[in-house]
């Protein structure tokens, strides 16, 4: 069933506007009496009924709002550095089908790619990835991409759980790190195609980070996050 994201609503109706009115009329080519799920992007939503499309908006008709059922209970932030021209975006849409809820590009020291002055515009385009990819994986929120942020300024005391995929860890495991976690919000670290240097993984550790294993084999910078993310929800969540 179609998703749509609304920012308001009055009562048990509510009217969907922007580019996802032209989606839903023009693309989809929905009619009155169909019916689509709605979310206000808070983690709630409702069954809702098309009562008239119109030339700026189609009003839709609320059943009772409900907790959003793609939502996990943990709140997974992925802190990806930037990876070569092409890869955030997959980042970002499949860490998004798979839970995450919210995503921060870092510069680190081996980043290939140096982010120029048109960065914020690739900002807005990687939220419009994001929205889109809540809006078919029936999430109900929409994660939000923060901006720029640099390896050395990063502030992880909000986390509770902050993980560093790193290849020079040998011993201590994904599965030790996450098990018996009962707290809610995690962060994942994540370095670019040559990884992280050896003094930016001790600085991290210094600010309360635990470094891990994925395991024998090297992931590449755009699966790993993703790796992460699958394995934390499944064995806290199911």
């Amino acid at each position: 069933m179609n998703r749509f994201f609304i920012d308001s609503r009055q009562g048990d109706s509510a009217c969907i506007e922007g580019e996802d009115h032209k989606h839903l009329s023009a693309v989809l080519r929905m009619k009155a009496g169909e019916q689509v799920m709605i979310s206000d992007a808070k983690g709630r939503e409702c069954l809702g009924t098309v009562v008239s499309i119109l030339k700026e908006r189609t009003e839709v008709a609320l059943l009772p709002w409900g907790p959003a059922l793609g939502e996990p209970e943990r709140e997974i932030t992925l802190f990806q550095c930037l990876p070569k021209a092409g890869k955030m975006e997959t980042i970002l849409q499949k860490g998004t089908e798979l839970g995450v809820c919210g995503f921060v590009p870092v510069q680190s020291r081996r980043c290939v790619v140096q982010p120029g002055k048109d960065f914020d515009k690739k900002l807005a385009r990687y939220q419009k990835v994001v929205k889109e990819a809540a809006m078919q994986s029936g999430r109900g929120i929409i994660p939000r991409v923060h901006p720029l942020e640099r390896i050395d300024r990063l502030d992880l005391s909000a986390f509770e759980l902050t993980l560093v995929a790193y290849e020079g860890e040998l011993a201590y495991t994904l599965k030790a790190a996450i098990e018996g976690f009962v707290g809610k919000r995690i962060a994942i670290l994540i370095g670019p195609e040559g990884g992280f240097e050896g003094e930016e993984v001790a600085l991290l550790q210094s600010r309360g980070a635990r470094s891990v294993t994925l395991g024998r084999r090297i992931l590449r910078t755009e699966t790993a996050g993703m790796a992460m993310a699958a394995q934390i929800l499944f064995a806290l969540e199911g």
